[in-house]
């Protein structure tokens, strides 16, 4: 074991990290190698201004580029881990929203209440409560064993249900935190399979930003855990939140990268397979948004390759639930963002619901369809397939922006046409989607 600098076991280091301030912490490193702001650029390949701006932010805005003057420094991973972490429990505010641990325990009627009083709260107010978790960690609620409680959270987004898992994500944030500071790799894991799956809802509903930042946690403890299959997913979030900001370059940079590494395990096991055509997937999307029309092609039919060594139904539990039909139908979606709607309706047209063991999946089929239909011009086929999206998971159509886009103008354009009138009642009976 490579011997610790006793730089980093000082009073100040560990004050800069307990404080959450990782560019003093490598502005430190940076002074006690005697390195100008210069100096160290020229190793991280920039300039001394985005150094220095480092150093001074307290807000992370590249994560990537911390990470790495990070390690040039010689900062120890506990300590770059601590600092990025988010501020320790406080006591609670007096306009949160839930139970204490004590009534978690011993009242769980109660806990049940108040959660669905917080549900009933609306969108917004769930929003405000995982934004008070993102800043300030609850205390720890002790709610029941985290692995149950993550497959419970993941069957909520699998269900569309986006309020409740909105309203458990603050609690099941504070336990994978208390969690993983046993620094066991499990916990470390799982915490952040936690923030992927905020990342995830959180894009549901078009919270970029908020999304962005739940990603890069995803990112640093994933890659503190050191399991290549959680940092895939991290990534792959990340990559979906740069998307969707107008990154499309770095998004697709970074998913060449992590589907690289991947493939230079060997992809010995299913699991690993299914992560490698997930990326492939995600890869072939972001270069069809970018108009990479013969890159997103080339990447589809690998992901097709890659697939058709996948049982038809994934294992229960999978990180990467892939199979040939998800391959199948992320071709639809390429087409469309090709501009070839024929195509991706051509692509789509053997798809069945039985195919996908969600509702989540069920209803994407059913949204990407409508998507080519109404880029076809054919509103009346648009408007039944958000009828069926909406009955597999009403969130797939109420929450997400584009698809609820499509509703308004069929509503605008089209409103005699059968179905638009429910679609319509729908959507503004649940009011619009947070931002």
């Amino acid at each position: 074991m490579v011997p610790v600098d006793p730089l980093w076991n000082s009073k100040q280091a560990l004050e800069l990290a307990a404080q959450r301030r990782p560019g003093a912490l490598i502005r430190l490193g940076r002074r006690h190698h005697s390195w100008t702001l210069a100096a160290l650029g020229d190793r991280l390949g920039c300039s001394p201004a985005t150094v220095s701006r480092m150093e001074r932010r307290i807000r992370i805005v590249d994560l990537a580029l911390v990470h790495r003057a990070a390690l040039e420094v010689g900062m120890p991973r506990h300590i770059l881990v601590t600092s990025l972490a988010p501020p320790a429990p406080s006591a609670p505010m007096a306009t949160r929203v839930t139970a204490s641990p004590c009534d978690a325990e011993e009242d769980p009627m109660r806990r049940r209440t108040l959660l669905t009083a917080t549900v009933a709260a609306g969108p917004v107010a769930l929003l405000a409560g995982l934004d008070e978790a993102l800043a300030y960690t609850p205390v720890p609620a002790g709610a029941g064993p985290l692995d149950g409680r993550l497959a419970a959270a993941r069957t909520l987004y699998d269900r569309g249900a986006h309020g409740r898992l909105l309203a458990e994500l603050p609690g099941l944030i504070a336990d994978a935190h208390s969690a993983a500071r046993a620094h066991h790799t499990l916990g470390q894991a799982r915490l952040s399979t936690v923030y992927s799956l905020a990342s995830s809802v959180l894009i549901k509903l078009g919270s970029y930003d908020r999304a962005r930042l739940t990603a890069d946690r995803a990112r640093t403890w994933a890659e503190v855990s050191g399991s290549p299959l959680v940092a895939a997913a991290a990534t792959r979030e990340l990559a979906i939140v740069l998307r969707h900001q107008d990154r499309n370059d770095a998004a697709q940079r970074l998913m060449s990268a992590a589907t690289t590494d991947l493939e230079a395990t060997g992809l010995r096991t299913d699991a690993v397979t299914a992560a490698y055509a997930q990326l492939l997937c995600t890869l072939a999307y972001t270069a069809a948004r970018g108009g990479r029309r013969a890159e997103a092609l080339a990447m589809t039919e690998e992901a097709r390759r890659a697939a058709r060594q996948l049982p038809h139904a994934a294992p229960p539990g999978r990180l990467f639930a892939v199979t040939p039909a998800t391959v199948d139908l992320y071709a639809v979606g390429v087409h469309w963002a090709l501009g070839d709607a024929g195509a991706a309706l051509e692509a789509g047209k053997n798809l069945r619901p039985e195919q996908f063991p969600t509702a989540e999946r069920r209803a994407r089929m059913s949204t990407d369809m409508a998507r080519a239909w109404w880029a076809w011009q054919r509103p009346e086929q648009t408007a039944q397939a958000l009828l069926v999206a909406y009955r597999s998971s009403p969130g797939e159509v109420r929450d997400r922006p584009a698809i609820r886009g499509i509703v308004d103008e069929l509503a605008e354009r089209h409103p005699r046409v059968s179905g638009v009138r429910e679609l319509r009642a729908a959507v503004t009976r649940a009011g619009a989607a947070p931002r």
